[in-house]
């Protein structure tokens, strides 16, 4: 397997502690003890044990890999494709935003797919006769016990699985050509191979950005990390709201198509669907290249360098920003409108700010600041200062609180989608007006929580 990776030209880069280079690790140390001549009086035993628990650790972490990712059958082969559809070189990422490459490339790239075709089949049959083991044997042939509740990235898991089930089809035919010569079947399945992860590229991109939709910032290490279990809401769920609804539509697609777009605040009651609407666009929208990007307020200070790390990547980045709002003396919204407009560095056209707010105005007002009047009768400098940060949002959507007739008619269609709840639509009417009195008034959040309840 070392012999192998050391071939890799522009795959050479793995992540580190990959399981990859660590079973290659263990081999290579295999290898050199078996090819040594040892002295009859030393001591030279080989420490099986240890080399056995080294190798179990790193089964461990590729069953952790197919936990997490609902990997199955055959855990290794995933594995391998996995590690090609998350490799960021210079070939992945421009196979992500172009047709073409140069036929140098293609040459070199052609050589690293025989490699892992040959990675991908790789017999263990004589480490575990060497060790006593079947750990391998175990992990070809795996059974995943994953139940429909369980939380994993489904996303990435239906990808690399298709793709490693087409690998496989695709070696297991040209071994059955023996019309060619076993040099001619390695030159044409490392072609298929090629095509079979370059048409990936193409179609959903590479690495993290590539398989996944949503992100958010991990605290500790200020690096992107995938929301596995984003809610599979669309548009059209949300009862209602037609015209805000073709708003954001509206301006999401002229942004995904490269046309001028906006940044975007929903602001409005509480419990009428902003956070849904926008949370529906990466299920709308992610086979057109949508990405989302969810920030905290305390992380606002972090814009600046998200920004520079996904502007030059082939995807529309939204910022998604929910319940935004300023307290009197909090200064964070400072850097938001730095990044909207007024930094010396413009926004890239691959990424807009969408924000949820209460708040129609997103910072606190105080009667102090209307009191702070100047003598020529303008507004003050200190209202000013807050108002502006609004002004930046070029397309502003308000959501009110739907009235009663309104409110009964998203708790009938939410109720009808939900089956059979033993109520009569009276009686679910009557039911939907006393939980509005003590669920915080007609709002769809609340017909929501009703049907729910009723279930």
């Amino acid at each position: 397997m070392y012999r192998e990776l050391s071939k890799l030209i522009m795959f050479r880069e793995f992540e580190e502690d990959s399981i990859l280079t660590n079973l290659a690790d263990i081999m290579r140390e295999i290898d050199e003890y078996d090819s040594q001549e040892y002295d009859e009086d030393e001591d030279n035993e080989f420490d099986r044990d240890e080399i056995i628990d080294e190798i179990y650790g790193e089964i461990h972490k590729l069953l952790e890999i197919g936990t997490n990712y609902g990997f199955d059958k055959n855990l290794w082969h995933d594995y391998i494709t996995f590690v090609i559809v998350t490799n960021e070189n210079p070939y992945s990422l421009t196979s992500e935003r172009t047709d073409e490459q140069d036929g140098s490339v293609n040459t070199i790239v052609l050589r690293d797919m025989m490699v892992f075709n040959r990675l991908f089949n790789f017999d263990f049959s004589k480490l575990e006769e060497r060790l006593g083991i079947d750990c391998f044997s175990i992990v070809s042939n795996y059974k995943s016990i994953h139940k429909r509740s369980q939380i994993y990235n489904r996303n990435v898991s239906k990808k690399v699985r298709a793709l490693s089930d087409a690998i496989e089809e695709n070696l297991k035919n040209v071994e059955g050509m023996d019309f060619i010569s076993d040099e001619e079947k390695e030159r044409v399945a490392a072609e298929n191979t090629l095509a079979l992860v370059t048409d990936f590229y193409r179609s959903y991109g590479v690495g993290m950005f590539g398989l996944n939709t949503a992100f958010r910032i991990d605290e500790k290490t200020g690096e992107f990390s995938p929301i596995n279990n984003t809610d599979s809401v669309m548009l059209d769920d949300l009862i209602g709201y037609e015209i805000q609804k073709k708003k954001l539509r509206d301006n999401t697609e002229s942004f995904i198509n490269g046309s001028p777009a906006n940044n975007v605040l929903l602001f409005g009651d509480a419990g009428t669907g902003k956070s849904t609407s926008i949370k529906a666009l990466i299920n709308e929208y992610y086979d057109s290249g949508l990405r989302m990007i969810e920030l905290y307020k305390h992380q606002m200070r972090q814009l600046s360098t998200i920004i520079s790390e996904v502007k030059s990547r082939n995807y529309k980045f939204i910022i998604y920003m929910d319940d935004l709002s300023f307290e009197e003396n909090e200064t964070e919204y400072k850097y938001l409108k730095a990044v909207i407009e007024g930094g010396l560095e413009t926004r890239p056209d691959n990424v807009l700010i969408y924000a949820t707010s209460n708040r129609r105005n997103l910072i606190r007002e105080t009667w102090n600041d209307t009191n702070d009047v100047e003598l020529d009768k303008h507004r003050s400098d200190t209202l000013q200062e807050k108002l502006s940060l609004v002004s930046r949002f070029g397309v502003a959507i308000p959501f009110v609180r739907p009235n009663k007739k309104e409110y009964e008619e998203i708790v009938s269609t939410l109720g009808k989608r939900a089956g059979d709840l033993g109520l009569t639509e009276e009686e679910l009417m009557q039911a939907a007006n006393k939980w509005s009195v003590t669920h915080g008034g007609m709002s769809g959040r609340a017909a929501q929580q009703l049907i729910d309840s009723l279930q």
